[in-house]
């Protein structure tokens, strides 16, 4: 009952794109549900972490064909480190598959890498594959790929205001000198816009520590959809969703 509050009736709005209605300039994703895929198929869980991998790939084609400017796809939280230290290996090596294989495709769509999170507390070898990865791409001006990887949002806002403030201090202003902008510009997300649509699979109903401050207006959308299993499709049901909804930030 709680689910269907999140959700319209697919069969009350138009199922495809609407080309007079704005799409989201920037979509979020929590790509959920790796281990449970691989779970009902008696794999471990790394094979739904290398299956996911493959949905990145193509969500970042779709994403970039329909003309979205910025995908932020959380790939690894601060709180992962908790899991077991195979699965954290095999998640840490992932980036240098990923990149390595794809970073020619990127650079033919005009797609450039951005990472946000506490990279260097990264593993050197997945630090340089990210590295090479933002190195390749920075020039190119189409899609934003940012990938939150070793993310916590908590951290990022403690982080931010710490920054800040001593900005202040060393300027000779106060506490009450702090502003949004102010704290905004030393985010992890400065000079991107916030997410205008956040889609979480797998069915959960949580934001798991990402990206609190910047989801505050953020249209929300889940799907009981497993990641490994999430297609061009689920995408393309999620921005006509979007689009359905009267965003007024507040107002009437």
């Amino acid at each position: 009952m709680f689910k269907k509050i999140f959700r319209q009736d697919e069969n009350t709005i138009n199922s495809e794109i609407s080309v007079e209605l704005p799409l989201p300039a920037h979509v979020a994703i929590i790509m959920d549900g790796n281990g449970r895929w691989a779970k009902k198929r008696f794999l471990p869980r790394v094979a739904g972490h290398r299956e996911g991998m493959q949905v990145v790939k193509r969500m970042t084609r779709y994403a970039n064909s329909l003309g979205i400017d910025i995908l932020t796809l959380y790939a690894f939280s601060t709180e992962n480190w908790k899991r077991p230290n195979d699965e954290v290996d095999f998640l840490m090596k992932l980036p240098g598959e990923f990149f390595d294989t794809f970073i020619p495709e990127l650079m033919e769509e005009n797609v450039r890498v951005n990472v946000m999170g506490y990279k260097e507390e990264l593993p050197k070898h997945t630090l340089d594959a990210v590295e090479r990865a933002i190195e390749a791409t920075k020039d190119n001006t189409g899609l934003v790929l940012n990938f939150a990887l070793n993310y916590g949002s908590r951290a990022e806002i403690v982080t931010a205001t710490q920054v800040a403030m001593r900005e202040l201090l060393d300027a000779g202003l106060t506490a009450e000198d702090l502003t949004e902008e102010r704290l905004t510009k030393h985010l992890m997300s400065a000079g991107l816009t916030d997410p205008d649509l956040l889609i979480r699979t797998s069915g959960e109903l949580r934001l798991s520590n990402f990206m609190l401050w910047q989801l505050a207006y953020s249209e929300f959308y889940f799907t009981e959809t497993h990641w490994p299993d999430f297609s061009e499709d689920d995408f393309k049901q999620a921005v006509v969703e979007y689009q359905n909804r009267s965003r007024r930030f507040g107002g009437l």
